[in-house]
């Protein structure tokens, strides 16, 4: 959606913008200057203390500017996300009423309106704009709309639940009177002389005063909803699908009620009854709702489902006593007592006992991970036959599965290119169909055989309920809610909505090496010593050193050191060159740890030829050059063994037809061994960290490019990638990195995500088919278009019927993607056949 309206005022305003980023005095200064420098804004005042800035504009329509200015500057405007949940939104014309309502108010800077969820995502600047404000706005085009609370255990669908149950009892209600009217009307159809009885008994005037009571009491009560909707958008000029139903139902049954109490008004031969078609109509389209909002309520079902995994109660140490309380009452720091068996009811840490747990509900891992005393374990996952004792870290919200839920449902509000087309063709949709219906009426007057006002209506009356705006609405959104939803069950966690279609786009992927084609816990595998200091000695003064990085290979060298029972020293004045390695002083000596290239640059040149006579090294292995004093000392080899799982994802990859690369930073020899033992052809070695972004762009050349890192050194070049796809348990650099998160580390889910890519897109290309075939092909059929071939002319009946069954089949079509099953999964417990290469071929 435009950020925000075009037609703001173009006179001078005040504008107070909350800023981010501002850390002191310096900050807003520099911010000032640079709006002072800004066209058309007349003063600007940055206040530190209340990280805003005070602007007088000359023309309010420069804001978008300004806030655009600031974001490119490294101040951005202060924003907050919110969702709403909205109700009485029918089709795709209410999406696009509510979306341009909201981009329209100055302060919202997007807009995303989901007809499937029955919510609008929104992000606005606060002190703009007010919550309240924002909800007076969706109020103001006919429909209500209430603030969802993040940190509620309420269900998301229970709103759709009670939706189909106000429905169905709605669609029995309008089955009870209205069945006796069809009877009456169309009974002699099926039973020749049920017309003659009608006659012969009541009469033909008594029926048709019977139908006119009972058709009145469908649409003044179960029907009422069309009218209270439909009639005022229409006035509006904004009408919807209800506006639709309530025109065509309101002209059947107005000139019923015409024929029936002043038949004279009408031409000889005219003075038909339609009421049936009037109950008939709305029988069938609130049978149709019912089916929808069932249908709405099982696809966000997944969702809900991981949050049913929790436990609704736990065993709480407090005061020395073992208490049983909600869940919902933990908060950070209390201890829970785990029995076996048991579901952990939030996150935590394992303070006491060792079990395995079964993690493959978030992490779609089928097997147990072992845990012991300072392991984290994840709300929802259940514990195998040990028993541990627990310390809750994180609650409510905060939680990993709140966390997963609340991406999903941000990856779902957001809208895929494809959905693009949509938005053009229903914003004309509804006044198309009007149209129509009136060309169709006029048309069969002035063209019809006589007497040609009955067909007109009927024909005119089905152009207004055969279309279908529903189905557009919901082909693209109920696809990715179901999509996302099944696969965040699977592992994959689609952190933005729109990676679903250029995932399926991928022509590479490229993967890093350490922590994602291999295990990222590297163990040190040996020492070989060219100069004359002990390994003891060297070993020490390197894990001294490595201690104070965070880099997997530091954490090997210091385990093999604790592992020893070495005396480690405090090194001083520590320096980290990126990926090169680290100098620091210690024990009276410069040590000089990392690359022969780091060597180099320190004026070590005869590095090399002293570590040729060293035996050459295992293939595979990575290879730390240690310098003591500007003298080449020792040789350190380390050992990252590669996933088991890691072959089996490239070949499948690979038969899905993709290339497969590796960007690393580890040596060439190193780098090569690695691709070998995966089946990876394209080998990028000694990137540096600031190179991986150079070298996925140059991959980008050949065609769409996911990059699969771990989420943390790898954030610019998941950043940089079409499609980034991290590895892990979903950090939050990853969340903010990645388009796509994996739960596990298990290489089988790229597999997995690139497979859910491409059944969504098919799904949602099916249902994109379907409704605008639908449209395209039973308008012109209601309006007539077979009457001069075949002599058939569409019944509304039919058309309400069909309408329905429209909306029906779209969301049923999109839930067949609940049984998505994955297609790799680890080769340890399932390996990869033959037959499921194929179908990941597929």
């Amino acid at each position: 959606m435009s950020r925000f309206d075009k037609d703001l005022s173009p006179h001078a305003t005040h504008i107070s913008l909350p800023i981010d980023g501002m850390s002191c005095a310096g900050c807003a200064g520099r911010v000032e200057r640079h709006l002072q420098s800004l066209p058309n804004v007349q003063e600007a005042q940055v206040n530190f203390a209340q990280a805003a800035a005070h602007l007088e504009l000359n023309d309010a329509r420069a804001l978008p500017g300004v806030i655009a200015s600031l974001g490119h500057f490294g101040y951005p405007a202060r924003q907050r996300d919110i969702i709403l949940d909205i109700s009485g939104m029918s089709c795709a014309s209410c999406v696009g009423r509510i979306e341009k309502a909201l981009s329209a108010m100055n302060g919202v800077t997007d807009a995303r309106v989901n007809l499937a969820a029955q919510t609008a995502s929104l992000r606005y600047i606060p002190g703009l704009l007010e919550t309240s404000q924002i909800i007076d706005a969706i109020k103001d085009q006919g429909y209500s709309a209430h603030l969802r609370d993040h940190g509620s255990e309420e269900a998301p669908e229970a709103s759709f639940s009670a939706e189909a149950d106000k429905q169905r009892n709605y669609a029995l209600i309008a089955l009870l009177f209205g069945l006796p009217v069809f009877l009456m009307e169309m009974g002699g159809h099926v039973f020749p002389g049920l017309h003659h009885w009608i006659a012969e008994t009541i009469g033909l005037q008594t029926s048709r005063l019977i139908q006119w009571a009972l058709t009145t009491v469908v649409l003044l009560v179960p029907g009422r909803q069309f009218y209270q909707k439909g009639l005022p958008a229409l006035l509006r000029g904004a009408p919807d699908m209800n506006a639709l139903v309530a025109l065509g139902t309101l002209a059947a049954y107005g000139y019923s009620v015409v024929a029936t109490f002043a038949p004279q008004v009408l031409p000889a031969g005219s003075n038909h009854v339609y009421f049936e078609a009037a109950a008939v109509i709305v029988v069938l389209i609130l049978i149709g709702r019912w089916l929808e909002a069932r249908a709405k309520g099982r696809a966000g079902a997944a969702l809900r489902k991981l949050l049913d995994l929790r436990p609704q109660t736990a065993r709480v140490l407090r005061d020395g006593e073992t208490r049983t309380l909600p869940a919902a009452e933990l908060v950070p720091g209390d201890m829970i007592l785990l029995r076996p068996g048991e579901a952990i009811p939030t996150d935590a840490e394992v303070t006491e006992g060792s079990s395995y747990v079964d993690e493959s509900m978030v992490t779609g891992e089928p097997m147990p991970v072992e845990k012991t005393a300072g392991d984290q374990v994840i709300g929802g996952t259940i514990n195998g036959v040990g028993a541990l004792k627990l310390r809750v870290t994180q609650t409510g919200k905060d939680t990993v599965l709140a966390r997963i839920v609340a991406a999903v449902e941000a990856a779902q509000a957001r809208k895929l290119p494809i959905q693009n087309l949509v938005d053009r063709v229903t914003t004309w949709f509804v006044p198309g169909v009007l149209v129509a219906a009136l060309a169709t009426f006029i048309g069969w007057l002035i063209f019809g055989p006589a007497p040609a006002l009955g067909p007109a209506l009927v024909a005119a009356v089905a152009v207004l309920i055969i279309a279908c705006p529903c189905a557009m609405g919901l082909a693209v959104p109920t696809s990715i809610m179901v999509g996302t939803g099944r696969a965040a069950e699977l592992g994959v966690l689609f952190h933005r909505g729109d990676a679903l279609q250029r995932l399926q786009e991928v022509h590479t992927v490229a993967f890093d090496k350490t922590g994602t084609l291999t295990e990222g816990q590297p163990r040190l595998s040996s020492i070989d010593i060219v100069g004359p200091h002990s390994d003891g000695e060297i070993l020490g003064w390197a894990a001294a050193i490595e201690r104070q990085s965070e880099h997997p290979i530091a954490r090997a060298i210091v385990d093999a050191a604790e592992t020893r029972g070495l005396d480690i020293g405090e090194a001083t004045q520590f320096k980290s060159h990126t990926g090169r390695g680290v100098e620091a002083e210690i024990g009276g000596h410069h040590v000089a740890i990392g690359t022969l290239r780091l060597l180099e640059e320190q004026g070590i040149h005869a590095a090399q030829t002293a570590f040729n006579g060293l035996p050459q090294a295992t293939p595979g292995d990575t290879p730390l050059f240690v310098a003591i004093d500007g003298v080449p000392a020792a040789r350190l080899s380390v050992r990252d063994p590669v996933r088991p799982t890691s072959a089996a994802a490239i070949a499948a990859l690979k038969a899905r037809g993709l290339k497969v690369a590796m960007i690393t930073g580890d040596a060439q020899a190193t780098a090569d061994e690695i691709a070998r033992q995966v089946g990876i052809d394209t080998v990028v070695a000694e990137a540096l960290p600031e190179d991986k972004m150079s070298v996925v762009t140059a991959l980008k050349e050949d065609g769409t490019l996911a990059f699969v890192g771990d989420g943390i050194n790898d954030a610019p070049a998941l950043a940089a990638a079409d499609v980034g796809i991290a590895t892990g348990t979903g950090t939050d650099i990853a969340m903010e990195a990645a388009d796509v998160v994996l739960m596990s580390g298990d290489l089988s889910g790229v597999v997995n995500a690139h497979h859910i890519s491409g059944k969504v897109m098919r799904n949602i290309r099916q249902n994109l088919i379907w409704a605008f075939g639908y449209n395209i092909l039973l308008i012109p059929v209601a309006a007539g278009i077979l009457y001069p071939v075949l002599g058939v002319l569409l019944s509304p009946m039919i058309a309400a019927g069909a309408m329905a069954l429209s909306s029906v089949f779209v969301l049923s079509n999109a839930l067949r993607l609940r049984a998505l099953r994955p297609v790799s999964s680890n080769p340890i417990t399932n390996p990869l056949s033959p037959q499921t290469t194929q179908e990941a071929a597929a």
